[in-house]
């Protein structure tokens, strides 16, 4: 029992870890290029070097970081077009998503999870986009994309999708924020929310092609926001991540 304990106390550590040096990435408090050490990252954590190091060497698997032959990392620089990817290959992977939960065949209870969740969005985009209750929208918005992939069966495309959905910018939730101060982006709420309502009738009615269909294009209403918002460099401070991105 006490291995286990200080097994549990090290993954808590060590996500800690994970959580601190994210945040100090996608805020620009260490910048593109600049070197991580364990003993400077320890220090500005206040965590010791084991968490660290593990944090590290994770974040460097998801690709937010490289590593330094002569030793340490350094944050990793990304181009318009590896945002582009990595948006590409999230509406792939939940297109094939919705695609499986279709064919395969979800539970009534299910089914009805996610049609209530489809509901309770359209109680938040109906009371109209100026007023929309942001941080609702954002958490229901996540809560829906995380029931999607979990309706496909697959842990496979579960874990891809955990993978791909590290790079901030890659995130379902990524423009909303910047979305808020921009009309045309507002109304892409809207349209957002109508997706979501296809995506779950095509489940309901099995009709994989259509549900995989429509959550690909879903997707990229995030492209297209990911071009009005580098074309408006006072919104990039909003979108978490993108002050690593170079035009």
């Amino acid at each position: 029992m006490a291995r286990s304990a200080r097994t549990d106390k090290g993954a808590s550590q060590t996500l800690k870890a994970v959580i601190g040096i994210r945040d100090l990435v996608f805020s620009g408090t260490v910048a593109p290029g600049e070197r991580l050490s364990e003993i400077n990252v320890s220090a500005k954590l206040g965590l010791s070097r084991t968490p660290v190091r593990a944090a590290l060497a994770r974040l460097e698997q998801e690709g937010i970081l490289e590593a330094i032959p002569s030793g340490g990392y350094s944050v990793r620089l990304f181009s318009i077009g590896d945002v582009a990817d990595a948006i590409e290959i999230r509406g792939v992977l939940e297109g094939t998503a919705a695609r499986l939960a279709a064919e395969r065949g979800a539970t009534p209870t299910k089914i009805n999870a996610l049609k209530a969740l489809v509901a309770r969005l359209d109680d938040v985009v109906e009371t109209g986009v100026n007023d929309i209750d942001l941080d609702g929208y954002m958490s229901l918005n996540a809560e829906f994309h995380e029931m999607l992939t979990e309706l496909s069966g697959s842990r496979i495309i579960q874990r891809e999708l955990e993978r791909v959905l590290h790079l901030p910018f890659a995130s379902p939730s990524a423009f909303l924020e910047a979305q808020m101060s921009v009309p045309a982006f507002r109304t892409s709420l809207i349209v957002g929310q109508a997706q979501h309502r296809a995506i779950a009738h095509a489940i309901e009615m099995r009709e994989g092609s259509r549900a995989e269909a429509v959550a690909r294009e879903h997707a990229r209403l995030a492209r297209i926001n990911l071009d009005r918002v580098m074309k408006d460099k006072s919104l990039i401070d909003r979108v978490p991540g993108l002050v690593l991105v170079t035009g």
